[in-house]
């Protein structure tokens, strides 16, 4: 079972995009406060409704809850090292009171 959960700030606007076939994808990055012991900073992507969602009603700062799997991804840079990345691909998003629980067809 690949389940993620996380609760942090925005640490800037969404960045809202388009895919060739007309698909809305949201990216963010979710800032989560260790309590003394640093940061971590969550790469977050979502998709159709609820990336036109977040991206109308998100910003930078603003504290929300993510619910989603972790992905990887795996490919070969401009170099030619092999790089590894990882995001979370959000199913839910709750801020300001909304749940937006959308479910990603991905």
């Amino acid at each position: 079972m690949n389940i993620a959960i996380f609760c942090g700030q925005l640490a800037d606007d969404p960045e809202v995009r388009y895919t060739a076939t007309g698909k809305a994808v949201t990216t963010f990055t979710l800032i989560i406060d260790r309590e003394g012991q640093g940061k971590d900073y969550i790469p977050v992507v979502t998709w159709e409704r609820l990336a036109e969602s977040c991206g109308n009603r998100l910003s930078k700062g603003q504290t929300v809850a993510v619910t989603g799997r972790i992905s990887y991804q795996r490919y070969t840079d401009q170099t030619g090292q092999r790089r590894t990345s990882c995001e979370v691909v959000a199913s839910n998003v709750e801020f300001g009171g909304i749940t937006n629980n959308y479910v990603n067809p991905f």
